[in-house]
């Protein structure tokens, strides 16, 4: 995987919802990204259709990760949405799913990253927010070491491996 591009998603297909609905339904990554009460809520299946993609990009940017013109992930932000932790006017919350199990461990999260805090930038933008879960450790790591820092912690937020785990909200401010 060499060539790595993004594309703001202006225009969904069903291809490009039948992947979001495959990687929302992935066992080996949904908790990573979903919130979850319990174990029903883990297992159900979650379809994303062209409609709700169209839906989604109303309020949304959202960008298609590929490898190699193979679409492999996709990264997103919201302006000022309600789940912000600290609401501050101009503040992006940011989500970044690499879908494809063979692109992931790669550097393409970093790469997402990098290019996702340009576009926000570029809208002028001087802060990003974002939640990962206290179990997602590879994820809090990379955020930290691009100078995300932790704001605070919502307890027993999402259900994984039987118990409640915290959403660990952090911050960049450019």
């Amino acid at each position: 995987m060499t060539n790595i591009h993004f594309s703001r998603l202006t225009e969904p297909t069903t291809a490009i919802a039948e992947a979001f609905t495959r990687w929302e339904n992935d066992q080996q990554i949904n908790y990573l990204a979903r919130l979850n009460r319990n174990q029903a809520d883990l297992n159900a299946f979650k379809e994303v259709t062209v409609a709700s993609l169209a839906q989604r990009i109303q309020d949304t940017a959202i960008y298609l990760i590929y490898a190699d013109q193979r679409l492999i992930g996709e990264m997103s932000y919201q302006i000022d949405p309600p789940l912000l932790l600290q609401h501050e006017a101009n503040s992006a919350w940011i989500g970044i799913t690499i879908g494809e199990s063979q692109a992931r461990g790669k550097g393409i999260g970093n790469q997402a990253l990098d290019y996702l805090e340009q576009q926000i930038a570029a809208q002028g933008l001087k802060r990003i927010e974002l939640g990962v879960f206290e179990f997602n450790q590879p994820a809090f790591a990379l955020y930290t070491k691009r100078g995300y820092r932790e704001i605070g912690r919502i307890n027993e937020f999402t259900y994984w491996q039987e118990r409640m785990w915290a959403d660990i909200r952090m911050e960049k401010r450019f």
